[in-house]
């Protein structure tokens, strides 16, 4: 689904991404893995269009994609949870699910399988996103980026900051989204026991190169834990 050659990307005169590959399976969640300030954010917002790349290339569902903007690619099909969830404070809940289907007819209806995969939405519907729990609103963020039904889901830190009642819902959600083998997701974590038991295949990261890959089952064996260990 998502297929990433060498990409370079530099800030000022700092190489972060060197050239890095990836790819990301239909109906399998691969894990970013790796220590703050190694590049991990770069790759996804790179991936997004949010920032430029020097050099490579972004391949998805068969077509290039690196001189894509961000809202060609929303309509290519990914969806991006950002860290920091970033949804619109002063916006109702339903304001900021409606916002995920933005590119959409005016009279395209929420999916109301969003309320199954999240129940909490319905309950606070009319409620400002603001006024939500962070876990609540780490729950929104998803819901929005599912709205218009992407085949690629990407998701940046969803564990950071939320209560373990929900993380353990977020992983449920993850799981059964790709175990229905029609979208890919990337997700990066630092909470390596949650990114463990949801990997099919998993990458480490360190200052802006991958220096580990492999399947998820190996992770334990190979030691990832150490590598990533602050």
């Amino acid at each position: 689904m998502l297929n990433v050659k060498n990409i370079n990307q530099y800030y000022g005169g700092s190489h972060i991404l060197r050239d890095v590959s990836l790819q990301a399976h239909q109906g399998k969640v691969t894990v970013l893995l790796g220590r703050n300030g190694v590049g991990k954010t770069t790759l996804l917002k790179s991936l997004m269009g949010l920032v430029p790349i020097k050099t490579g290339t972004i391949e998805f569902d068969g077509k290039p994609l690196q001189a894509a903007t961000p809202y060609e690619r929303a309509r290519a099909g990914i969806g991006f949870v950002p860290q920091g969830r970033e949804i619109f404070a002063r916006l109702t809940v339903e304001e900021n699910l409606r916002m995920g289907l933005a590119y959409k007819p005016g009279s395209t209806p929420i999916p109301a399988e969003l309320y199954e995969l999240f129940p909490v939405l319905k309950q606070m519907l009319h409620r400002r996103g603001g006024d939500l729990s962070g876990g609540q609103q780490q729950q929104l963020a998803i819901a929005r980026a599912l709205a218009a039904g992407p085949k690629l889901l990407i998701l940046d830190e969803p564990t950071e900051g939320i209560q373990p009642s929900i993380i353990k819902d977020i992983g449920r959600v993850i799981r059964m989204l790709a175990d229905r083998g029609t979208m890919a997701i990337l997700l990066c974590e630092q909470f390596y026991d949650f990114a463990q038991e949801l990997a099919d295949d998993y990458l480490v990261m360190e200052r802006g190169e991958f220096i580990a890959r492999g399947p998820g089952s190996e992770m334990e064996d190979k030691g990832i834990r150490q590598l990533v260990a602050i």
